[in-house]
């Protein structure tokens, strides 16, 4: 980047030192008294030269070179010289000389019979009435013109050092935005390939490194989960024996609470490695995997039913997609009586929304429905409710393949679950 910098400012200087080398530099308008005494005098000029004006007082006669200057127009014009007054604002190399140099009397009366850039000579005519002259000023000269392609030369010159240089600048970033959306989607991505300035390679190595730990860290809590899990079943196995010998009535209270303990450990279990890992993802057809979840409630008697649409194929893992699939077609035939499914595309996305024509639900549980272990029905009652991690492990699921999932009352009546996941 340096060195795009450094190329980039040494264009710029060689179009600077053309410029100088080649754009002439501006010359003021150069005048003798003696034209300008030919112009008061007639009162006629040519329109490229002066313009001619009669103010009711012109301005007074400046000191220095400009009192030389009206004395030497009044000589020309044969009158005194309270009947010229002349301003003038020299060049700067007019203003003074070299540092310690001083003209000679010769050169003196030369510079005194020059007007040189602006200047305003007025001359008061016998009838007293103030005729004033001043040089035409051109607003875009020729070398205005050459000064401002050279700019643009410049300009030219200098874009494409700039655009390489934020090339280089902003392509680090975005390989960096699109690797944290792709571990975003999957933990378990190849990891970046290192490589390029010292700064980028340590960045990436870094990048490499956290997802590792991430990784160990959600691994570690998964073998964790799953211990707990096993150590759990060994005990409550040995209470399932133990209750043989007990009499019937506390037999199967026990036994139903037993069996309650082990659906929730397997739900617990099977939402936590849900929400971190997911198998092989490859390109699927989302159409054919919902109307394979719709064919199997029907199978069963169930009142679902997919709309017609395109086909729409994502990158993701079928077991874990049908999986969230059937746990929303199933809420929605158990809390709604009905499952309507639709698949379609938007800004980039696959959307799957499943519709129910059931009670709906109140704002206060739409928002906790999605929380693990939130239940829509509070008795506890496993018949009526389950356990409550069907929409946790939806979203869990929905999350990992980088998409997101919501839940509304529909304005017609009954509850919508929107998926949407990346094309």
């Amino acid at each position: 980047m340096l060195a795009v910098m450094l190329a980039g400012v040494l264009a710029v200087q060689l179009v600077t030192f053309a410029l100088l080398q080649f754009a002439p530099l501006p010359r003021p308008p150069v005048f003798s008294v003696a034209q300008v005494a030919t112009v008061l005098r007639t009162g006629r000029a040519s329109k490229d030269e002066f313009r001619l004006h009669l103010p009711s007082v012109p301005a007074a006669t400046g000191a220095g070179r400009a009192a030389a200057l009206a004395a030497s127009l009044a000589r020309e014009l044969g009158v005194a010289p309270a009947r010229i007054r002349l301003t003038l604002d020299d060049p700067p190399f007019f203003r003074e000389g070299p540092r310690g140099h001083r003209p000679d009397q010769n050169g003196m009366q030369n510079a005194n019979r020059l007007l040189v850039g602006d200047f305003t000579a007025s001359f008061q005519r016998p009838n007293g009435q103030w005729l004033t002259a001043q040089p035409v000023r051109s607003g875009m000269g020729a070398w205005r013109t050459r000064l401002l392609l050279f700019l643009l030369a410049a300009l030219v010159t200098v874009t494409p050092f700039a655009w390489l240089l934020a090339r280089w600048v902003t392509r680090p970033v975005a390989l960096f935005a699109d690797a944290a959306e792709r571990i975003g989607r999957d933990p378990h991505t190849a990891p970046l390939i290192v490589g390029g300035p010292a700064e980028i390679a340590h960045a990436a190595r870094a990048m490499n490194e956290m997802q590792q730990r991430l990784n160990r860290y959600v691994d570690d809590r998964t073998v964790m989960v799953g211990a707990i899990a096993h150590d759990l079943r060994t005990p409550l196995m040995r209470l399932s024996l133990r209750l043989e010998r007990a009499p019937e009535a506390i037999r199967q209270a026990v036994e139903r609470d037993i069996l309650d303990m082990q659906a929730m450990i397997t739900a617990a279990t099977d939402y936590v490695r849900g929400a971190i890992q997911t198998g092989n993802r490859r390109r699927l057809d989302l159409r054919a995997l919902a109307e394979s979840a719709v064919d199997d409630l029907a199978d069963l008697g169930q009142k679902v039913a997919l709309l017609p649409g395109e086909r729409v194929v994502i990158e993701g893992d079928p077991v874990s997609l049908r999986a969230a699939l059937d746990n929303l077609l199933t809420n929605a035939v158990h809390y709604g009586g009905d499952a309507e499914v639709s698949l379609t595309r938007a800004g980039g996305l696959a959307v799957i929304e499943v519709r129910d024509h059931g009670p709906g639900m109140s704002d206060e549980e739409i928002e906790r429905a999605f929380e693990p272990f939130s239940r829509g029905e509070q008795s506890r009652n496993r018949e009526t409710g389950g356990i409550g991690l069907g929409l946790a492990s939806v979203r869990a699921v929905i999350r990992l393949h980088g998409g997101e999932a919501s839940l509304r009352n529909h304005a017609e009546g009954g509850l919508l679950v929107r998926i949407a996941l990346p094309l």
